[in-house]
């Protein structure tokens, strides 16, 4: 099946529900979906972002943008997660706590729009290994839509639909939430994850896209990819002095390089 075959059956089943939510986090997942269902309903489709202190500001600001250019009403809502204190010490199933608070936050939002089904964008690729969210999702049953899943959509394909429709989130490099920098069984704290924000901030206006500040303790280890770790040896100075600056007396480069769930690797 060609990736435009796949796309109309996405928008033929989309069409289908007449009135959708997409949880919209402005990654290529999401907006590729917003997008489509867009193209399918029109006003008809309403994206919403859950806010919370886990999303990096500049996360927040580039979804807002994204909806704009789509042209999907947006809605940002406050979601403070931390409250729950299975996620606030960053228990091993964090992910499947946070997607439980998610949905019932969608749900609700979903009730007062007069919106019967919740579109979510995990893809075909994201459905093996350790994933507890996804569990979430699957108890959640038919109120949440996964078209991704229904119609075998890889990431790869993902990113050729949004390229095809023309959104500049094509080659944006995935994003995770704040807590994936964390040890689990760590006490997460505002602060704490504002420390993330600003370390990562620093190193992206260096021009390198894929950056994770992962936090033990006082130590801030530094994941970039390979081909960019010369930058980050350039840039020595500013970037100890920022570091040490916020709190981290000792700062360290991963040769091994950036990996999406490295802090599951000493599980």
């Amino acid at each position: 099946m060609t990736l435009p075959d796949k796309m109309d059956l996405i928008k033929r089943a989309i069409a289908e529900k007449e009135k959708v939510l997409v949880a919209f986090s402005g990654g290529v997942d999401s907006s590729t979906l917003a997008a489509l269902a867009f193209d399918a309903l029109g006003d008809n489709a309403l994206a919403v972002t859950l806010y919370s202190p886990v999303m990096p500001q500049s996360e927040l600001e580039y979804a807002k943008r994204t909806a704009e250019v789509i042209g999907i009403r947006h809605i940002v809502l406050d979601h403070d997660i931390l409250f729950d204190e299975r996620i606030r010490m960053n228990d091993p199933q964090r992910c499947y706590y946070c997607k439980n608070h998610f949905v019932r936050k969608l749900k609700g939002v979903a009730s007062e729009e007069g919106v019967n089904v919740i579109m979510e964008g995990t893809n075909a690729s994201e459905i093996t290994g350790r994933r507890p969210g996804l569990e979430a999702l699957r108890e959640a049953g038919s109120s949440i839509f996964t078209p991704y899943v229904e119609f075998d959509v890889s990431k790869g394909e993902v990113r050729q639909m949004a390229s095809y429709l023309g959104l500049d989130v094509a080659n944006r490099p995935s994003n995770s939430c704040l807590l994936s920098r964390l040890p689990y069984d760590t006490e997460v704290t505002s602060d704490l994850l504002g420390k993330i924000e600003t370390a990562e901030d620093l190193i992206h206006s260096l021009g390198i896209s894929s950056v994770r500040v992962r936090v033990h303790d006082d130590i801030a280890r530094i994941e970039v990819q390979p081909v960019d770790i010369p930058i980050i040896i350039q840039n020595r100075i500013p970037i100890l002095s920022c570091l040490k600056k916020i709190g981290y007396p000792y700062v360290t480069l991963d040769l091994e390089g950036f990996r999406s769930g490295s802090m599951d690797e000493v599980l």
